[in-house]
């Protein structure tokens, strides 16, 4: 005779993976959702906005200066003394709206980014942007 267990019932011999599957899920959500705060410092920051497609969308006028002091405006290498009115030809070249950029060599002191920030305004400038390069994935 056989037992009142073995009549009715088959013996399991697969193992149920939905158990853990539903663990690793609810694992891989919180990592997802804790990952983000872990990676920031824990100091209230106010960080400014950038608008790097509106300077690629638009015309605008562009001021460089080199690392060795060489200053241009567009493509016209300009004086330091002409570099007001240059700036000032170029705005009524263009018109109104125009976006003034300004490219300065990252080892350049910040005080030559002020004067040519300042130099722009004089010249009638009203919208300003400083060109930055974006990082990469390597992090160069």
């Amino acid at each position: 005779m056989r037992s009142r267990a073995s009549q009715g019932s088959e013996l399991i011999t697969k193992i149920n993976v939905t158990p853990i599957i539903d663990v690793a899920l609810v694992l891989v959500i919180i990592l997802l959702v804790t990952a983000p705060l872990l990676s920031q410092a824990d100091l209230k920051v106010n960080l400014p906005q950038a608008r790097t497609n509106e300077a690629e969308n638009q015309r605008n006028v562009s001021i460089t200066l080199g690392r060795d002091g060489m200053l241009a405006v567009d493509e016209q290498l300009v004086s330091a003394g002409d570099l007001r009115g240059a700036i000032a030809r170029r705005l009524g070249e263009e018109g109104e709206g125009v976006l003034v950029v300004v490219r300065v060599d990252s080892g350049a002191p910040y005080s030559d980014v002020r004067m040519l920030l300042t130099e722009a305004r004089a010249a009638g400038a009203h919208r300003l942007a400083i060109a930055t390069r974006q990082k990469t994935k390597a992090g160069s």
